[in-house]
């Protein structure tokens, strides 16, 4: 491997998982065989490792992942496939990888459990928490095939069953506005939880973003496990969230969040909400509306018995954080002004919208503590620079202490 060049933290623990992954799916071999790779936008800043072995498979891996967010991240991916394409790739993406061929290697494995040949794409993400590897799956005729999660720790070993789970619910619940991918293999490998799913053609010319069309699927997937109507007191979702908060650990951002839930949790559990399910990171990059049909993927998160209308805040928050690039913090703000808005159309009254919206955001906070996103260097980890302010200054009683 070509030596590691750290420049700064982002860089580091960019390339240390990028040494952590490959080694993990490549264990080394007794023989000299190795498979190639070329690493998207270069090893420093490894986003992709895409197979050198066939420039047009290699073209097809990046162009049928999946339609980045961003315009420049959707110039920088374009202008990568058409390298490959034209055979100038040596020229703008010089960095190679070998890695060792084995018995015992990912790639040996899922050609098994496919039943036929594959290249693997390998996706290096950001850092945080709930960071693990995943592959997707080519044909030599450079069809997607399958994309592949595998469960590292004891985090992401539980989403992975949690997202098999999930994808398993909702196959036989005859979704009409949604489609989600269907699960071809689980298993485990070398002590690994693993996960291969269909792919779903993310990557076709998409329709213009239709916000009735999404609103009704948002609706569809609330309701698909049925409905009930309580008041929060009384409500699983309110058990649950307590326990979630009392689990957290002993830190300044967990104590003011654990002061934050209950107060808002004690306050309100006389109001009346309508408890369903929803998708748990309903985002614009975990969607892609078709003209026919709006294909939505990563359910991991996927849960029952929350509150109607956490889909749409969520995909609000990250649009504006992400798509928008607007500051977190304003964000944050601008979400509990825009709520009755936001939620009108699940017919949910501004009062009960702005409930919805702080037990949205105190229910997202826990899982970023739970889950130890600060620690793993996340980009939204420190609570306290974006999260915890606004949601302070909106649950706390006027004139009692924050802890």
């Amino acid at each position: 491997m070509t030596a590691r060049i750290a420049t700064g933290d982002e860089t580091t623990r960019r390339a240390d998982y990028l040494a952590e992954v490959t080694s993990m799916l490549f264990p080394s071999g007794d023989g000299d065989t190795a498979r190639r790779f070329i690493a998207v936008p270069n090893l420093r800043h490894a986003r992709v490792l895409v197979p050198e072995s066939s420039r047009r498979v290699a073209a097809a891996a990046l162009r049928q992942y999946a339609r980045p967010a961003a315009r420049s991240a959707r110039l920088k991916r374009d202008a990568a496939v058409a390298a490959l394409v034209t055979r100038t790739d040596r020229l703008l993406l010089r960095d190679r990888l070998a890695l060792p061929s084995s018995d015992v290697d990912i790639a040996r494995h899922l050609t098994e459990v496919m039943g036929h040949p594959v290249h693997l794409c390998i996706h290096i993400g950001p850092a945080r928490a709930n960071r693990k590897p995943i592959l997707q799956l080519l044909t030599e005729s450079a069809s997607s095939v399958g994309f592949v999660k595998i469960g590292v720790n004891d985090l992401t070993r539980g989403l992975v069953r949690d997202e098999s789970r999930a994808l398993r619910t909702l196959a036989g619940l005859g979704l009409s506005r949604v489609e989600v991918p269907g699960v071809i293999h689980t298993g485990r490998w070398r002590g690994h939880e693993l996960l291969v799913q269909q792919a779903l053609p993310g990557w076709e010319r998409p329709a213009g973003l239709d916000r009735d069309r999404l609103h009704a699927a948002m609706r569809e997937l609330a309701h698909c496990t049925g409905t009930t109507t309580t008041g929060l007191a009384d409500s699983r979702y309110a058990r649950r969230l307590r326990r979630r908060l009392d689990a957290l650990g002993d830190s300044e951002d967990g104590r003011a969040l654990v002061h934050a839930g209950r107060s808002l949790l004690d306050r309100n559990g006389r109001h009346y909400l309508t408890f369903g399910s929803w998708h748990g990171d309903w985002a614009p990059w975990n969607m892609a509306m078709l003209p026919t049909r709006l294909l939505l993927w990563d359910l991991e998160r996927f849960a029952t018995d929350v509150p109607v209308g956490f889909d749409p805040l969520h995909y609000a928050l990250q649009d504006d954080i992400v798509t928008r690039r607007i500051d977190p913090a304003i964000a944050v703000a601008s979400l509990l002004t825009r709520a009755p808005a936001v939620l009108s159309t699940f017919g949910i009254d501004p009062q009960r919208a702005r409930l919805t919206t702080l037990l949205y955001l105190v229910d997202l906070a826990t899982r970023y503590l739970a889950d130890g996103q600060a620690e793993a260097g996340a980009a939204l980890g420190a609570l306290g620079r974006w999260l915890l302010p606004t949601l302070l200054d909106h649950i706390v009683v006027e004139g009692e202490p924050a802890p």
